[in-house]
């Protein structure tokens, strides 16, 4: 696995892959993580999906996250949403990209999405929950809860708070991963009134009722420990989307089963292109 932060690897890849070729065709593809994850937890994703899809791949940071650590993280899902779009115009990126999005992200993209469907080609949503499709012990297990709260609140040391993250998060861990999740907390600790705000985000966020109006693919792993492989079922069930469920991949499915996940996506934008 290519452990390299994701500006590095997207970087490396734009100078001979297919983000070499962006603006001549090439289609953009937005990803966002999950509470308080990062863009450099995409790991080598960001290339997998790039090659994959033959498209530029833009990895962006939830306030509070990441690279913006230092921000204060919006409370409400439509406040991720904003600052969203805002990091896109900032890029010089005005015309509708596909977003994947994993968890609370997820969230953020049904939002942009439903708000904003002009700005949105195709969406992708990876081991989500929502309300009102899912009760609240499915959308966070309790005992999951309980154990990330307690690390993050507590402010428990990076190695223990991230080998409690590996281990509620995939199955099929990949070796180097524990030491460049610990690097990230590191240079980019999340704060625990921004974990709160986060969490405070998600419980109140209330997804549309109506399915968004571009294709829309939602993706889950039957391991996941942290979130409940029914949210997704729930959310494709609401809104008559398809689902794709890996047998075994936890909740971090782009990390347990990264080469699977480009492939669907690549199937679904061939059978929803004209």
């Amino acid at each position: 696995m290519d452990h390299r932060s994701p500006q590095s690897v997207h970087k490396a890849a734009s100078t001979t892959g297919p983000a070499a070729h962006a603006g001549q065709g090439m289609e953009d593809w937005v990803l966002l993580r999950g509470l308080t994850r990062a863009s450099a937890h995409w790991g080598g994703f960001i290339a997998e999906l790039e090659v994959c899809l033959l498209a530029r791949v833009i990895a962006l940071d939830l306030p509070g996250n990441g690279t913006l650590w230092q921000q204060r993280s919006p409370s409400s899902v439509a406040g991720m949403v904003q600052h969203c779009r805002e990091q896109l115009r900032q890029q010089g990126i005005h015309h509708p990209v596909g977003v994947l999005a994993m968890s609370l992200g997820g969230m953020v993209a049904a939002e942009w999405a439903w708000r904003h469907p002009s700005e949105v080609r195709s969406l992708v949503l990876v081991n989500t929950s929502m309300r009102p499709f899912s009760p609240f012990w499915q959308r966070l297990r309790p005992v999951a809860m309980v154990r990330l709260l307690a690390a993050r609140v507590l402010r428990a040391d990076a190695a223990t708070l991230e080998q409690e993250i590996l281990r509620l998060t995939t199955r099929h861990p990949r070796h180097g991963v524990l030491q460049s999740w610990c690097d990230e907390s590191t240079r980019h600790p999340v704060s625990g009134i921004n974990t709160l705000r986060q969490l405070l985000a998600a419980a109140r966020y209330r997804a549309p009722l109506q399915a968004p109006a571009m294709p829309t693919l939602v993706l889950s792993g039957a391991g996941d420990r942290l979130v409940s492989p029914q949210c997704s079922r729930a959310v494709a069930q609401h809104w008559k989307v398809p689902l794709h469920m890996h047998g075994t991949a936890g909740h971090d499915l782009t990390l347990d089963a990264g080469p699977w996940v480009a492939e669907q996506v690549r199937q679904f934008i061939a059978s929803t292109t004209p």
